[in-house]
């Protein structure tokens, strides 16, 4: 494995979180396949599904948008290389805020994210992500704000 090749898996990474805290849509959609494989099981016990990033992205575009604030920190990136595929395992801090002068309305959450990537020329760093999973390990605060930021936005007209 080279040092690029790393470094290019860790930077896909890092744009889900960049994508998702700054609600650069188009930036999240850059770092997907066509189709991606999602497990967020350990979070809310969803199935496991295999979507279109199109489909993916409209799902989780809502309830971000609802939220005043979000900061997603991932560290301890372990990279697995095999030709052009590659896992990543990163650690996960997310800090949600629904209202930001209300603490009572914060949730955050920790845990690690498994990904599969594939090499592409697609993507921005040569990498996409074809498949997601979260495993969350601990989590504090009101949970509820998450679908109160997806209600909250779609009250609003235009969003």
């Amino acid at each position: 494995m080279s040092i690029e090749d790393k470094y290019n898996v860790c930077e896909t990474v890092y744009r889900f979180a960049h994508g998702v805290d700054t609600r650069d849509w188009n930036l999240y959609r850059s770092i997907f396949t066509d189709e991606v494989a999602v497990d967020y099981s350990s979070y809310a016990g969803f199935s496991p599904a295999t979507v279109s990033r199109d489909e993916w992205i409209e799902g989780v575009r809502p309830i971000f948008n609802g939220l005043d604030a979000t900061q997603h920190l991932m560290s301890n990136a372990v990279v697995q290389l095999e030709d052009d595929v590659a896992h990543c395992r990163m650690y996960l801090w997310a800090h949600h805020v629904f209202d930001a002068q209300d603490p009572l309305s914060w949730f955050t959450l920790g845990g690690y994210y498994d990904d599969h990537l594939v090499r592409s020329n697609d993507g921005p760093a040569g990498w996409l992500i074809d498949s997601v999973k979260l495993t969350v390990t601990w989590r504090t605060g009101d949970q509820n704000i998450m679908s109160a930021g997806r209600t909250r936005r779609l009250a609003q007209p235009g969003s």
